[in-house]
C-alpha cells in the first residue's frame, strides 16, 4: 500500500494514539530525532539502523525555531515542513512529527518508546529521554556514526569555505 510522505506527518496527539494502537498489537516502537536540515547518506543509514531496532520508527524533527537555537541564525536551510516531508518519504520511516521544544523530552514522555536511538557520537548518559525510556522497561541504542557526512560540512562545501 502506497502512503504519501505528507500522510505520515502527525501531530503529537495523533502520534500518541498511534503508539497506543501499535503497543496493543505488541509492536516495538522506536524513536529518534534530529534536525535533518540537508538529507545525506549519514542520515539515511542512521534511520535505517534505527528502524532495524523495532517495528515502528517515529522520527521527531526539530522545528525551525529549535534548529536556529541549536545551529545558529543561518539555519535551517530547509523549513520544518520540507524537512519533515523528506524524512517521512524515506522507506524506513513510519511516522514523523515536528517538535518545537529545545529537546524532544516532552514528546518522549508522551509516546514512551520501547527503544530510543541516538548516534554513537552521543554519550549514553547525555541522551535526552534516556531515563524515561529505561524507567518504562525500554532500552537506548547508540547507532554507529558514519563519518564523512555532515550537514555543516555540506553547507561549508557549497559556500566554498
Amino acid at each position: 500500500m502506497f502512503i504519501r510522505a505528507r500522510e505520515k506527518i502527525l501531530s503529537h496527539m495523533q502520534l500518541a494514539e498511534m503508539c497506543n494502537k501499535y503497543r496493543e498489537q505488541g509492536l516495538c516502537i522506536v524513536f529518534t530525532n534530529g534536525c535533518f536540515d540537508i538529507l545525506h547518506p549519514g542520515h539515511l543509514r542512521y534511520l535505517e539502523e534505527a528502524k532495524a531496532q523495532g517495528d515502528i520508527l517515529i522520527v521527531g524533527v526539530n522545528s525551525d525555531r529549535s534548529v536556529a537555537m541549536l545551529k545558529g541564525p543561518k539555519r535551517p536551510i530547509l523549513d520544518e515542513k520540507a524537512r519533515a516531508e523528506l524524512v517521512a518519504g524515506l522507506h524506513c520511516v513510519d511516522f514523523v512529527t515536528i517538535f518545537d521544544t529545545p529537546d524532544p523530552l516532552p514528546l518522549i514522555e508522551l509516546i514512551i518508546p520501547d527503544v530510543l536511538v541516538k548516534g554513537a557520537d552521543w554519550d549514553e548518559h547525555a541522551i535526552v529521554g534516556r531515563d524515561v525510556v529505561l524507567k518504562h522497561g525500554g532500552r537506548v541504542y547508540r547507532a554507529p556514526y558514519l563519518s564523512g557526512y555532515s550537514t555543516t560540512g555540506i553547507i561549508e562545501k557549497i559556500r566554498g569555505e
